[in-house]
């Protein structure tokens, strides 16, 4: 046997091969080049002395496979270079597909991109019962394609509509979905995953076929049709010239039966255009800013300068901090508060929710039972996840909770009277967080005993979609409480970013602008929709009048006087906000919402000029704070605008996006606004 580094290959008596992944120098498994390479060593070796069965897993007790390298893609100087890393993974899986013995994959943990089609490619899937188990595709959030199979060989499994739905939004799935859906053929608890691979590789039942009628959607004659109904919802969420990687997906999966390579180079979804695009680029920038927040939350990863940069020495938190958080309490039960809380009930902590009588906490209540009900779909979890969430209008919560977040209403004499409570009950280890979305902490602090007791937990609404949290850090804030909140940020899966404490912080100062132009805008005759159509025409996922109305309008009033800005508020936001009119939560602003969605009219003609105008402010406020050291570096601005604003991911991040366009300017000769 050839000697291998990432992976070690044993036979057992029973005459099985086993296959083990673990990416030397790693904690996590990637398939880079020379992992690749050593894949392709062994199934020569087991080639020439076939085993009765193979079962590959995972030696990282964090997950199977993440996927490709990713760094290797910024290696790549050449199209030719990045059809060769596309062909080099699609060899060395249809080497495994068509190999002459039974072959396993046991996945416990994540299992995503080229780990997902490599486990595509075998004969057998046995999957780990647990939460941290999630299977899928999400190349295309990557602005690329499953090249090395996924498109081929996940329909065959799913049926082409729950294939689609996978491969063209980059969504995962759990242990028991993926059972359902046919990508697994066990679903099974860590205790028997071993034996019950090799029960499979003994038993060797038919593989996985879709079934009647359901395979019709893989008929040639009917892809096209599939393909249209898939690509009407794609047009809804993304437009091609922003995306064009779903579009490429449907057109290689109907055109060259999921072979990328097959596309030639003047098609739209052949590998060398889409390498060639800025979007590839520029969402591979955003999957490592991504990772560089989820590192927040990491022991040593945030710095004594608060922002982990890297420029300060590593913060230890006190032993007795430092284990996960059990319970947490929420005073609120507002859109906000009563949101934080159904998040960290969905992701299985136990919590109390507090507020003034049961009145108030019935609609948080019900919000969260949608929430477990679209999230979680069986019903045993459902019942979980309602069980955790403890309704507590006394406060009998705050003496045992390791996490405290105050998201009452923005008025600074209740908060600071809150705290002086909550201080003086809670635990001596707890941590004690508000949600304010502009009030600096140094004023909320101020009568507190322990001023650096408090640290900002920043939500975005609505909690369940925006990922972002930002970790507010004042003047007097503990350095060792940082790193407890982002670990406690990342435990209800949020991506954490320390930011000074400053009025508006870094998300809403530079957001407020930008909708105050677009309100401005509504003041001199243009329609809401007009402006939200300059705005997604940009790339922008919302536009801005519907985002204030989502955010709320008084809101974005109070985050507007807290900027100290000379300029009188739009006299449209006034009118409404003294009317009560205050956008979703009130069911009327700007757009009157129904269902949780704004009824608009069709768009006018969007004035030449207009979403520049719109940006201008944006990415003016963008390099204000980053000169005003808000957040440590311009990357970090940039990570806060995309996950906190969702500005045009595309175009990966104000900060980028102004300075690729200076770069183009300069290089045409033209000027740059």
């Amino acid at each position: 046997m050839s000697s291998l580094l990432h992976w070690k290959l044993e036979r057992d008596a029973g005459g099985l091969a086993w296959l083990t992944f673990d990416k030397d120098g790693a904690t996590t498994n990637t398939l880079s080049a020379a992992a690749m390479d050593e894949l392709r060593t062994a199934l020569a070796d087991l080639a020439a002395q076939p085993p009765k069965g193979l079962v590959i897993r995972s030696g990282k007790e964090n997950g199977f496979i993440a996927g490709a390298d990713i760094d290797e893609f910024g290696e790549l100087k050449t199209v030719d270079d990045a059809v060769a890393l596309v062909k080099r993974g699609w060899d060395t899986f249809e080497l495994l597909a068509n190999a002459p013995y039974p072959t396993l994959a046991l996945v416990r943990g994540f299992c995503l991109g080229g780990g997902m089609e490599l486990v595509l490619a075998c004969r057998y899937r046995v999957v780990v019962d647990e939460p941290g188990t999630r299977l899928g595709l999400p190349e295309v959030m990557l602005g690329i394609v499953p090249g090395w199979g996924g498109i081929k060989r996940l329909p065959r499994l799913t049926g082409a509509p729950a294939a689609l739905d996978l491969l063209l939004t980059g969504r995962t799935v759990d242990a028991r979905r993926a059972k359902k859906l046919g990508i697994a053929d066990e679903c099974v608890p860590l205790r028997i995953m071993d034996n019950t691979a090799r029960g499979v590789l003994r038993e060797l039942p038919p593989p996985r076929r879709v079934p009647f009628p359901l395979s019709l959607t893989l008929n040639p004659l009917i892809r096209p049709l599939i393909a249209a109904k898939a690509r009407k919802q794609v047009v809804a969420r993304a437009r091609r010239e922003h995306y064009p990687a779903p579009y490429a997906i449907l057109d290689i999966w109907v055109k060259y039966d999921g072979d990328a390579l097959a596309a030639p180079p003047s098609d739209p979804s052949s590998i060398a255009n889409l390498w060639q695009t800025p979007t590839a680029a520029n969402l591979i920038r955003v999957f490592k800013l991504q990772e560089r927040l989820k590192s927040f939350g990491r022991d040593g990863a945030v710095t004594s300068d608060g922002a982990g940069s890297g420029t300060g020495e590593p913060i230890a938190p006190p032993r007795e901090m430092r284990t996960p958080a059990a319970h947490v309490h929420v005073v609120g039960a507002g859109t906000m508060g009563g949101d934080i809380a159904a998040w960290c009930a969905l992701r299985g902590l136990s919590v109390t929710l507090q507020d003034q009588n049961a009145e108030r906490l019935s609609p948080a209540m019900g919000r969260a039972a949608k929430l477990f009900s679209d999230r979680l779909k069986d019903p045993l979890r459902v019942r979980d996840a309602q069980d955790r969430l403890i309704p507590d209008v006394a406060g009998d919560g705050v003496a045992r909770a390791d996490i405290i977040i105050e998201a009452i209403f923005e008025n600074l004499e209740a908060k600071q009277q809150l705290f002086t409570a909550l201080e003086a009950k809670a635990k001596p280890t707890a941590l004690l967080a508000t949600n304010t979305s502009s009030i600096p902490l140094e004023q909320i602090a101020a009568p507190m005993r322990d001023p650096g007791r408090l640290i900002g937990l920043h939500f975005f609404n609505p909690v369940a979609r925006m990922m972002l949290v930002e970790i507010v850090v004042g003047a007097s804030t503990r350095a060792e409480l940082i790193p407890i909140a982002a670990a406690f940020t990342r435990q209800i899966d949020k991506l954490p970013l320390p930011v000074k404490s400053a009025p508006g912080f870094l998300v809403n100062r530079i957001l407020a602008p930008y909708l105050m132009e677009a309100m401005r805008c509504v003041d001199e005759g243009m329609t809401p929709e007009t402006v939200d159509e300059a705005a997604l025409a940009f790339g922008m996922p919302v536009g801005p009048i519907e985002l204030a109305d989502t955010v709320g309008l008084d809101i974005c009033m109070a985050v507007g006087k807290m900027l100290g800005r000379d300029t009188a508020p739009p006299k449209r936001l006034s009118e409404l906000i003294a009317a009560g009119n205050l956008g979703r939560k009130s069911k009327r602003g700007f757009y009157d919402w129904s269902g949780g969605k704004a009824a608009k009219s069709t768009p006018g003609v969007v004035p030449p000029g207009l979403s520049d105008r719109l940006i201008r402010p944006f990415v003016t406020e963008a390099e204000t704070a980053l000169a005003e050291g808000i957040v440590a570096d311009a990357d970090l601005v940039d990570a806060g605008a995309i996950f906190g604003t969702g500005f045009a991911p595309f175009r990966s991040g104000p900060l980028h996006y102004a300075a690729a366009r200076a770069g183009s300017s300069a290089r045409s000769g033209a000027t740059s606004v």
